[in-house]
């Protein structure tokens, strides 16, 4: 027996609030029911209780940021002394890309080819290595959302993620987290267990509405739409200073952002709607509410931001469904409507997708241009993301389209120059220093990567 969608509302009020606007919100229940060193890499103590450092945070009205909470810091820090080998160091890495006036990679440059800048100093290169050089190890983590606005495309994504694991070097490190705050398999160099954990994904999404499980309220088979806390998460857990080129792949649609502190998207009610879509949209606006004040954020997208200046990691995010971001309004609503319709397609059920379908036409035009402007933010978000860290943004509409962006993925990180310097600046004082990189003698390359780093905090 199907259960009635009000009855499915209720138990995935967490993924209908990830969908973050009104629209969705209206349409969601029928679509979602249902060093360098050459030795072998040291093996990384596995992360104990992953998702940790986000129970110390704490909002600071204030400040209007996230505060940690110093005494289960340093119970934390305690605990985990006996497990994690750390290296203090104060060198200073540059992940880059370099292109030219064709926007074609420049490879063969050296040492003395480079100008680097700290704050406009002049800083002394002590290091180059290609990112190719099988010596340099990378520690790669894919942060892969699998809630019900993802299932379209996650047996294509999965299958191009296995691509990247297929491609790792000898010395590479590779770990899997998922929307569920759930560290799905720590850094590893086994690439049998990283393709089975994988796989272990698209498993979970596998089930007959027909035949439910009696556990089935307890047990959705999404991911939970967390994908900036399990990001948060990673950026203050996963990496340590032997970690010399961390990589963040970050799979997701963003739409954890419309619950976090100052969020950049909250749900709302187009005027002129007719009085049943209103009061429908209502009732769902008072559950979104309600969801969010039982489960609040204790962090803000700015903070996600400096966490990742922090973290030193470069950060990719593939989003699966259609750009918005660069279009018209008319172009946005028009492929934000087409990217609806795909969800209802792929919907198993017949009576479930004949319901959204003729809903779905019956949808006032405000409903999807709503749609639209949120989801132009909730992609300009990610993409900040990424441009901080030095890496970049991607979309694929068609599920075959990810093994193309998986591919660029990993070519851009073997074409990249690794630059370490020790800066003049020694102080650990928090702040931020600008990092500018250039090509001597050649003004026309554009360098792509980070522009600036967090400073070390003052030792306590």
């Amino acid at each position: 027996m199907i259960p009635d969608s009000s009855r499915v509302m209720n138990r995935q009020a967490s993924h209908y609030a990830t969908l973050l606007v009104f629209a969705t919100a209206l349409i969601v229940a029928l679509l979602c029911s249902l060093t360098f060193a050459q030795d072998p890499p040291r093996e990384k103590p596995r992360l104990k209780d992953f998702g940790s450092s986000l129970k110390r945070l704490k909002w600071d009205q204030k400040q209007s940021a996230a505060v940690e909470d110093k005494r289960r810091e340093v119970i934390a820090n305690k605990s985990a002394a006996d497990d994690v080998v750390r290296v203090e160091t104060s060198l200073v890495v540059s992940d880059v890309l370099v292109l030219d006036q064709h926007g074609r990679p420049v490879q063969g440059l050296t040492r003395k080819d480079f100008v680097i800048t700290e704050d406009g100093k002049p800083q002394q290169i002590g290091m180059l290595s290609l990112g190719d050089d099988a010596k340099v190890p990378r520690s790669i983590v894919l942060i892969i959302d699998y809630s019900c606005s993802q299932l379209p495309f996650l047996d294509s994504s999965i299958e191009a993620a296995k691509t990247l694991v297929a491609g790792l070097g000898p010395l590479d490190r590779m770990a899997v987290v998922t929307d569920d705050i759930e560290l799905l398999v720590g850094f590893t160099t086994d690439k049998n267990k990283l393709k089975k954990k994988l796989d272990e994904v698209k498993r979970r999404t596998v089930f007959d509405p027909g035949i439910l499980p009696d556990d089935f309220d307890r047990r959705i088979p999404f991911g939970r739409g967390f994908e900036y806390s399990a990001l948060m998460a990673v950026l203050k857990e996963a990496f340590d200073d032997e970690d010399v080129r961390p990589i963040i792949i970050f799979q997701t649609d963003g739409g954890e952002a419309s619950i976090l502190k100052n969020p950049i998207v909250t749900p709302s009610i187009p005027p002129g709607l007719p009085s049943d879509w209103a009061a429908e949209g209502q009732a769902n606006l008072a559950r979104f509410q309600g969801y969010v004040s039982r489960n609040p954020r204790e962090f803000s997208l700015a903070d996600v931001y400096r966490a990742a200046e922090k973290s030193h990691a470069t950060i990719y995010t593939v989003v699966p469904g259609f750009r918005l971001i660069g279009l018209s309004p008319e172009e946005q609503t028009a492929q934000t409507k087409a990217y609806l319709e795909r969800r209802v397609s792929y919907l198993t059920v017949p009576m479930i997708r004949k319901r959204a379908e003729d809903r779905l036409k019956r949808m006032p035009v405000e409903l999807v241009r709503n749609e639209a402007e949120a989801r132009v933010k909730l992609q300009s978000a990610l993409a900040v993301l990424s441009t901080v860290t030095g890496g970049w943004i991607d979309f694929f509409s068609q599920p075959d389209q990810a093994a193309g962006i998986y591919a660029h993925i990993f070519s851009d990180i073997n074409r990249r120059y690794l630059i370490g310097y020790y800066p003049i600046n020694k102080e650990h004082d928090g702040k931020r220093r600008k990092v500018n990189v250039e090509v001597r003698g050649h003004p026309e390359y554009v360098v792509m990567g980070r522009k600036a780093y967090l400073a070390p905090e003052p030792e306590r």
